[in-house]
């Protein structure tokens, strides 16, 4: 059973960290400096854990002045296909609407991947491929 809670204490905070790594940095070689950023104190975190609490997922959304930004999802490679992705693009709205209310832009980079998932939730795909971090994305966007 996985459960999806707020990343709200350093020691959870490290846990979705641990993820990041794991997934960004090493596995898709994403550098360090572009992944932990200046916005790591601003947004709000989540961390996806296993029924022996340990973690599996990881995100994190925040305000910009475009909207509410929805990033950094990530699950460890031996856990995707167990709707982790899914459980965490849940809780991160669900989240966002019990703080910001519903209407509210939110938008997102979507790897290639991962569109389908997003697809799921609603979100639509805007523009042209992009690269970022020298990974293929979409600007994806909807209003919760």
């Amino acid at each position: 059973m996985i459960r999806v809670i707020t990343a709200n204490t350093e020691e959870l905070k490290e846990k979705a960290f641990a993820i990041r790594r794991e997934v960004f940095v090493v596995e898709q070689k994403v550098s360090t400096r572009d992944e932990f950023d200046e916005f790591e104190a601003t947004s709000t975190h989540f961390v996806a854990l296993d029924e022996n609490e340990q973690p599996v997922g990881a995100a994190r959304w925040r305000r910009t002045e475009k909207g509410i930004k929805l990033e950094r999802f990530a699950v460890k490679a031996n856990q995707r296909g167990k709707q982790i992705g899914s459980k965490l693009v849940e809780a991160v709205i669900a989240d966002i609407r019990s703080k910001e209310g519903s209407g509210q832009y939110l938008y997102l980079h979507a790897q290639l991947t991962a569109v389908p998932l997003y697809e799921k939730f609603g979100f639509e795909k805007k523009g042209d491929q992009f690269s970022e971090c020298d990974i293929l994305h979409y600007l994806m966007f909807k209003v919760s």
